[in-house]
């Protein structure tokens, strides 16, 4: 069976050899068998597994998830409601957070459009309206 260093790895995959380095040590990886001299020989495996946990990454999901998720995949147990369930919970996150990031774009707007954008930045009402207490306490 070919082997891969974690150069060719990298380059297979299109990321650095730290993050694969960084993937092993968060438990995503495997840590491969070495050679003789020393080097890391990945399984052709690898890039399968670290292309999985790019494209989660892409879906949002964090890493402790993905490990979830490789987890879900390897156990002939799992059925795929656990691994829907998941990426139900995962829609529900990110819509909580697209609802967060409306909520902080419409009042950025009101900011911006009642800015005269004129004058010293000392007296910017966007700035006095960042650091007034009763902004600090509307949310």
């Amino acid at each position: 069976m070919k082997s891969l260093t974690i150069g060719q790895l990298a380059h297979e995959v299109g990321i650095n050899p730290e993050s694969i380095r960084f993937y092993e040590a968060q438990n995503l990886v495997p840590e491969p068998p070495r050679s003789l001299a020393g080097y890391r020989m990945y399984p052709l495996s690898a890039v399968l597994r670290i292309r999985f946990i790019k494209r989660a990454q892409e879906l949002g999901f964090s890493l402790k998830e993905i490990k979830e998720l490789l987890s879900l995949a390897e156990d002939r147990t799992t059925d795929c409601a656990d691994v829907r369930e998941l990426a139900q919970a995962k829609v529900a996150e990110i819509s909580q957070k697209i609802q967060t990031l409306e909520a902080m774009k419409r009042a950025l707007t009101v900011l911006a459009e009642t800015c005269p954008g004129t004058g010293p930045a000392v007296n910017c009402s966007i700035l006095e309206s960042i650091s007034s207490d009763e902004a600090r306490h509307e949310n």
